[in-house]
């Protein structure tokens, strides 16, 4: 069922995504009086799902689901179709129109794109809020991978800047430290502030596992499994992690730490129970794992900032979040050309995306992640590589800087370079996604 639901959302939003960037080169092709021969949701090689005429337009739903297109006519594009070029130019068609409302056309989809996850970003703020654990809240400090604790981090410290700058969210930490040239980081350890200096040389494994820490919080029993060593140690609910074989002990990583290196060996836990101490006494057993579940609700420790926003205070952040979601993933395509960072390792196709939403449904998440996808859309056609949007538009651009117009032989060739590039990149992503399962 979990599935499911993944798969319904995602082909919601992409049908969402397709269907309003398509519009808006159509848009702005009705705009000029430029004919669209075609407009198709989702690709039709061979067939179409169904199909409608309605004037000059053939409307439709494919069942390929790669994207989508519009078919404008006098325009060589993935359709390939050559035989229209070949004949005198219609005042009516694309290569007709002056360049300036051939780039508007091209960009269209773009901008549709930019603006709608602008709109949406705005309308989540203004109808949910905007939920966080801020960094200066984590009394407790964090809990480091072991990926953190050989790069110099240690359970306990309170991160106090990335890059010389504060970061609010503590989601955001490990974000930051990946996509800032300067990945110099000051924690507090033991009331002295300590310096951590990460090397560029670790950015590939950074890629590879981009959670380095955990929220720190205290070890308070939420449930012990029935019929196993905790429940025969005598442990019970709501009992307090206060030591450790008579030394003082309070949190949950230090609680699972002891039983990693006492498997097979007896071991004293101290709790307080209605504030009273108690001792319990076990064998630890050989795979170290005792029954025990700590509470993990995190809104029991910690404050979570909340803010809410008016329609109008929705707007300017709803923008100031787009610019930022924007920014990083440009970061993060960066990120793929480094060798070093072998970022390329870790692209994904459909499988990946699908993954990112929730397995029960929720709004919030999913129209937060629509923004998301709506943006990397946005970017991903922009690439100046033909047979994407970008591709026309560095084309388009050389025309108007040079007044020169590439040869519809030149243009045809770019076509088939570009779509053959597209579905490298795509049998490439997949591929990884199948690999993955597998490992």
């Amino acid at each position: 069922m979990e599935i499911l639901v993944k798969a319904a959302q995602f082909f919601l939003s992409l049908s969402i995504l397709v269907i309003l960037h398509e519009l808006g080169h159509f848009t702005f092709a009705k705009i000029f009086k430029t004919r669209v021969e075609k407009f198709y949701v989702f690709f039709n090689p061979w067939f179409s799902i169904f199909k409608f005429k309605r004037g000059e337009t053939e409307y439709g739903l494919g069942w390929l689901p790669l994207g989508g297109y519009v078919k404008i006519a006098g325009m060589i594009d993935e359709s390939m179709d050559t035989e229209q070029m070949k004949k005198p130019p219609q005042p009516w068609e694309f290569r007709s129109k002056p360049a300036w409302q051939r780039l508007l056309i091209m960009i269209g989809g773009v901008l549709v794109n930019v603006i709608l996850a602008l709109f949406i970003y705005s309308a989540v703020l203004y109808t949910w809020g905007d939920e966080y654990l801020a960094t200066k809240n984590m009394k407790y400090g964090v809990v480091c991978d072991s990926l953190a604790q050989n790069l110099g981090f240690r359970n306990g410290d309170k991160i106090l800047t990335v890059s010389g700058h504060e970061v609010e969210n503590f989601q955001k930490i490990a974000h930051d430290i990946l996509l800032n040239d300067d990945r110099t980081v000051k924690v507090l350890r033991n009331n002295d502030t300590v310096t951590v200096s990460i090397p560029n040389d670790v950015v590939g494994q950074l890629v590879k596992n981009p959670i380095l820490f955990i929220p720190r919080f205290p070890f308070i029993v939420d449930k012990v499994i029935s019929g196993n060593t905790a429940e025969k140690a005598g442990f019970q609910k709501d009992d307090e992690l206060i030591g450790i074989n008579g030394s003082p002990a309070k949190f949950f990583d230090e609680f699972k730490d002891s039983l990693k290196s006492n498997k097979g060996k007896s071991i004293t836990i101290t709790v307080k129970r209605a504030e009273v101490p108690v001792d319990i006494n076990f064998l630890v057993p050989n795979d170290g794992i005792i029954g025990v579940q700590s509470v993990s609700d995190i809104t029991r420790f910690f404050e979570i900032n909340h803010k809410q926003y008016t329609f109008i205070q929705s707007i300017p952040a709803g923008i100031k979040r787009g610019y930022a979601t924007i920014v990083s993933y440009l970061k993060q395509l960066k990120l793929i050309f480094n060798p070093k960072a072998k970022a390329y390792e870790s692209l994904g196709g459909f499988i990946t995306i699908g993954k990112i939403f929730p397995g029960v449904w929720d709004w919030q998440s999913f129209w937060g992640l629509t923004a998301f996808l709506s943006i990397i859309l946005a970017i991903m056609n922009m690439l100046p590589i033909p047979a994407l949007d970008g591709g026309h538009v560095l084309f388009l651009l050389y025309e108007i800087i040079t007044r020169r117009k590439p040869s519809d032989k030149f243009l045809e060739y770019a076509q088939i370079i570009g779509i053959m590039l597209l579905l490298a990149l795509l049998v490439y992503a997949n591929a990884n996604d199948v690999i993955r399962l597998f490992k």
